[in-house]
């Protein structure tokens, strides 16, 4: 019995203008430039806020460090004349919506950071491979930067014969379902 069939999916995704977006979990190292006293690590928090000296809530999820960097000198240009802030983001978890979701029969099903140029098979390597019960070649990956389009892979043709022509690569946001065999 076969389930609904799915396009492959393409060797390429595209998406070659990625800049990481700051979420949830995430760390920052914000530097202000002859201030070291305003110069700090800070989490960001599950709501997506940071507080940092004479900053209270900066709301930074979903922007690059660049942005938050602006955002910051705007705020602390209040009390610091002509603050220069550089933003680097030390811990990466990224905002849900780009992250990596694996379920169903991987080793190890979980969610990952995404990379760019993140391929198929680094995503399998994440998660330990396959479990002894997965249809590997019946695996669907849901696009949610495509309108929740499905593809087909074939996980099992790429892990356990090493045919690269089925290694593919991610988008942020893809979700990985690898079904149970039939026996």
């Amino acid at each position: 019995m076969t389930g609904p069939s799915h396009p492959a999916a393409p060797a390429s995704a595209g998406g070659q203008d990625y800049s990481y977006v700051v979420g949830a979990g995430d760390t920052l190292n914000i530097i202000v430039w002859r201030n070291p006293e305003l110069s700090t690590s800070v989490p960001v928090r599950p709501d997506g806020k940071i507080s940092t000296p004479l900053v209270d809530e900066l709301m930074v999820q979903g922007k690059n460090s660049v942005e938050i960097a602006r955002d910051i000198e705007k705020q602390l240009g209040k009390y610091v004349r002509d603050p220069v802030v550089t933003v680097v983001v030390t811990g990466f978890v990224g905002p849900y919506s780009e992250q990596i979701r694996v379920v169903g029969e991987a080793a190890r099903p979980q969610f990952l950071p995404y990379k760019q140029k993140m391929t198929l098979l680094d995503v399998m390597i994440a998660v330990g491979g396959l479990t002894d019960f997965a249809a590997g070649n019946r695996a669907t990956i849901l696009r949610a930067a495509e309108g929740n389009k499905q593809y087909s892979v074939r996980l099992s043709d790429l892990l356990k014969r090493g045919d690269v022509a089925a290694n593919v690569e991610m988008r942020p946001g893809d979700i990985l379902i690898i079904p149970q065999s039939f026996f």
